[in-house]
């Protein structure tokens, strides 16, 4: 689905409609694309592309699987990627032949499908609190910066060790929050961030430790 009929449903809406699901919109793009693409997912979802794009690139790093750093690029980009939110930008911006990346790939068709049924379970329990906030600025640049924090702490976790888990579940959690806009559910995503971080901080200083006393 072109970013042109996407407006057109947009503006076929009644103005005190209330506004569609995620899920249903990521539903209708994937169906109307028979080769989607990252640049097409960024013109849909505009300024929310951000939150499913840190989603895309944080979510095999969440798993509690050993990945060995194969993931350290996607937690780089991210970490660029919240900086341009931090800095102010309203739009993604990626080199052109990142956007052209292919997500129809059967692999990423199912990581897709797997994103959109996490997503719709959520949109059950969840309901939109305190909208306004996601609409500010400020917002933004915390949302930024919290996506920076969570994608730093899983990048220097030691390869195998499982330690960029939580802070790279804690990204993915803050950012569906902020897909659904639902204030209530931010401080999951942030207390796993920082159980992460914390324990990181703890094995560390075990590791420097014992380190120190054989030397």
């Amino acid at each position: 689905m072109s970013p042109a009929v996407h407006d057109d449903v947009l503006e076929s809406r009644s103005p005190d409609a209330a506004p569609e699901r995620v899920s249903a919109e990521l539903d209708v793009w994937l169906r109307a694309e028979p080769d989607p693409t990252l640049g097409g997912l960024i013109a849909i979802f505009g300024r929310k592309s951000f939150a499913i794009v840190f989603v895309l690139l944080l979510g095999l790093p969440a798993l509690p699987l050993p990945t060995g750093g194969a993931t350290h690029l996607l937690e780089l980009v991210a970490i660029l990627l919240a900086l341009e939110l931090v800095a102010g930008r309203h739009e993604i911006w990626l080199p052109r032949r990142w956007t052209g990346l292919r997500l129809g790939g059967p692999a990423r068709r199912r990581f897709l499908g797997a994103l959109l049924a996490l997503i719709r379970r959520l949109e059950r329990v969840s309901r939109p609190r305190l909208r306004v906030v996601f609409d500010h600025r400020l917002s933004h640049v915390a949302f930024g910066a919290l996506v920076a924090a969570g994608s730093i702490a899983a990048f220097v976790a030691p390869p195998f060790s499982g330690l960029d888990t939580l802070p790279a579940l804690g990204v993915v959690l803050v950012s569906l929050d902020v897909l659904l806009e639902d204030i209530a559910f931010v401080a999951l995503g942030i207390m796993a961030g920082a159980a992460g971080v914390a324990l990181e901080i703890v094995l560390a200083r075990a590791a420097l430790h014992g380190l120190g006393s054989l030397l």
